[in-house]
């Protein structure tokens, strides 16, 4: 039966209720974990699928993480047979071949029962501090093989009806570092989903279980019939854009992001297969995540007033190369491509609808996370990664300046308090400021960047960088002038030395890091 044939009451009902259910595993897995990266900055998604994995429903979290939830449930699928799944049984993965991103991102998934069968499954993603690999952290700036990045879990049941899967979850906890957080975060995703679960039997007793899903079904072909008439309504044809990453971290050459657009009626087609080749360096990324940022661009341009399911897939064709930078091969490094390329696969899409819509798109911005992740042991001996991102400068558009410190496309993570860091890791946080100036000029100015800088207040501190717009600006659009660059200084007994965006080294009782964000590019000529 149709889910246009459910009464509008009935469906605005269903509609809501999923959507607060996915809200309140963002809440709950926050609110429960460990690590200050989840509980603090927020780093982590949570979404719903049908039992074809088809995502119906996520919370206010990451694009790029709520993008790929729904290809992980497929392929999980592909691998375990649904007849042998239990209520109860709860999944983990981070395997970037069924439909992952990066390692660190770990997804917990729990099928869903009525009866015998499952008709749901609830999804919660958490960043784990650390996976394991060649740095704590597990971010290897120079890492030639995704083996260097940490553990790579294949879909591995940690929980069940008896409850700890404990031979699985002790094999987890032997191979990353700082078990004991490590532990709580993974208790607090299997939670988040055991209550989605509730929420979810709670829903079908209500509304009935046939509603729950001619309801789900109604919202994807919404969602389809909306972006699908809004590409409609543009000219036919074959639209270019392009954008670059600064380098690999491993040589210094720029890698290209290619997007080819074509429009044809009400089908739109965007092909990344003329990008780069697959690097040596860790700024590969998957197909999926190549979706994922596709389907966020078209949303936000097209049809933002469409809910993000899985419909927009639906209403889009995305094509890779495999063996390119955007649908890299099997051991590929990957761990920066998760949110540095996505960045720059969503700059190049904007780009080509730019030629198409240029009223509607936003000039180029900060497009990173300016990771900083700093790493020790504390006076205890205990393992401790704080994992900082830095918001930057947005791009103009025909209308408005752009935004100044904000995050922008494919992130949607906080800043760790500061007296967060200062009670728990050996760093002062010594300033904290909008980056005046940072922004480019035009009839609209580029948004400002940010400045952050951290006193280290012990030996043996680790700092490990993945910062882009550090080469090639953010640039600016219909002739606006580009941002500026993004900077990491090192200030060290007087000698102050300009880091590289991707690197790694020992920091010193007394060093100073200092993070400068890339402003947004202007928009228009100059009045």
């Amino acid at each position: 039966m149709s889910g246009a044939t459910l009464d509008w009451t009935v469906l605005e009902a269903v509609r809501h209720g999923t959507y607060a259910i996915a809200e309140e595993m963002r809440f709950d897995l926050m609110r429960s974990a460990r690590s200050p990266v989840l509980r603090e900055a927020g780093d982590l998604s949570c979404a719903l699928t049908d039992a074809a994995g088809a995502t119906v429903a996520q919370g206010n979290d990451i694009p790029m993480h709520l993008g790929v939830i729904g290809y992980t449930v497929r392929c999980l699928l592909e691998r375990i047979d649904a007849a042998s799944l239990r209520p109860d049984d709860v999944f983990f993965v981070n395997d970037p071949d069924v439909g992952g991103n990066h390692l660190p991102d770990v997804k917990a998934i729990r099928p869903v029962f009525a009866g015998e069968r499952p008709w749901a499954f609830a999804v919660a993603l958490a960043h784990w501090p650390d996976v394991g690999g060649a740095l704590p952290g597990s971010y290897v700036p120079d890492a030639r093989d995704i083996h260097q990045e940490g553990l790579v879990i294949p879909p591995t049941k940690l929980f069940d009806a008896a409850g700890d899967c404990r031979e699985a979850l002790a094999f987890v906890l032997a191979n990353v570092r700082g078990a004991a957080e490590r532990i709580g975060d993974i208790r607090a995703q299997a939670a988040a989903t055991g209550v989605a679960a509730r929420r979810l039997g709670e829903l079908a007793d209500r509304h009935g279980l046939d509603s729950v899903l001619r309801g789900w079904e109604a919202m994807r072909e919404e969602s389809a019939t909306r972006l699908r008439r809004a590409v409609a309504a543009l000219p036919d044809g074959v639209y270019e854009g392009v954008d670059a990453l600064d380098d690999d971290g491993i040589t210094d050459a720029p890698i290209e992001i290619r997007c080819r657009l074509t429009i044809v009626g009400e089908r739109a087609t965007f092909d990344y297969g003329e990008s780069a080749d697959q690097t040596a360096g860790p700024v590969n990324t998957t197909r999926f995540i190549t979706a994922a940022a596709t389907q966020y661009v078209a949303l936000a341009v097209l049809a933002p007033e469409a809910a993000p399911n899985a419909g927009i897939g639906d209403a889009l064709e995305v094509r890779t190369r495999r063996g390119s930078v955007c649908d890299a091969g099997a051991g590929a490094p990957l761990v920066a491509g998760n949110h540095e390329t996505s960045q720059r696969i969503a700059d190049a899409a904007m780009r080509a609808l730019e030629r198409v819509v240029p009223e509607r798109v936003v000039a180029a911005g900060m497009g990173s996370s300016g990771l900083a992740l700093f790493s020790g042991e504390n006076r205890e001996g205990r393992p401790f990664v704080l994992y900082e991102t830095h918001a930057g400068g947005a791009g103009a558009s025909a209308s408005r300046d752009g935004d100044a410190a904000t995050r922008i496309h494919m992130s949607n993570v906080m800043n760790t308090p500061a007296e967060v860091i200062e009670a728990e890791y050996p760093l002062r946080v010594e300033r904290a400021a909008v980056r005046a100036g940072a922004g480019g000029a035009g009839t609209h100015t580029g948004g400002e960047g940010l400045v952050r800088a951290y006193r280290v207040l012990e030996d043996g501190v680790r700092l490990t960088t993945m910062v882009e717009r550090c080469r090639i600006a953010p640039p600016g659009g219909a002739g606006g002038e580009p941002g500026a660059l993004s900077e990491v200084w090192l200030d060290r007994d007087g000698d102050r030395r300009r880091l590289p965006g991707k690197t790694s080294l020992e920091l010193r009782a007394g060093d100073r890091v200092e993070v400068l964000t890339a402003g947004g590019g202007g928009w228009g000529r100059d009045r």
